[in-house]
């Protein structure tokens, strides 16, 4: 299934460029994340407990130009 990025008004973003950036970012996260999980399991850690902090440090993000939530 191919993900649709909107803006705040609702329309999809239609600039390919913008959309291979979103893509790509949004890989980087992923890949990152990950990482995060591994790191931690190694180490013992319940994933459970990994993922509820990193959901919460998502929901505590805020842009840095001034758009709402």
């Amino acid at each position: 299934m191919e993900r649709v990025w909107r803006t705040v008004a609702g329309t999809p973003v239609s600039c390919v460029e913008k959309l291979k950036m979103l893509e790509q970012n949004l890989a980087e996260f992923r890949a990152l994340a990950q990482d995060i999980v591994d790191d931690a399991v190694l180490m013992g850690c319940d994933v459970g407990q990994v993922r509820e902090v990193l959901a919460h440090e998502l929901r505590c993000l805020r842009s840095r130009y001034g758009a709402k939530d």
